[in-house]
């Protein structure tokens, strides 16, 4: 249970995953799981290459728009 006591704790018991009182900073369920899969070398999914092409011609038309107004202000 975490130092944080709720009205309801009494009733439900400690949530599942905490780490126990005497525990030390980097033991525990949440030692691993701020760290991810990164260190077993689990591949990331696929790249979503229409999202990436929508991001990247927002932020061009972005700079299109930015481009029209610094030239409509200063010329």
């Amino acid at each position: 249970m975490s130092d944080t006591t709720h009205a309801n704790d009494e009733i439900h018991g400690a949530h599942s995953g905490d780490a126990p009182q005497d525990a030390t900073p980097g033991e525990g369920p949440h030692a691993d799981a701020a760290h991810g899969d990164h260190a077993q070398g689990t591949p990331l999914g696929p790249v979503d290459w229409l999202a990436w092409g929508a991001g990247l011609l927002g932020i061009a038309a972005g700079l299109v728009i930015a481009a029209c107004l610094y030239f409509s202000t200063h010329f």
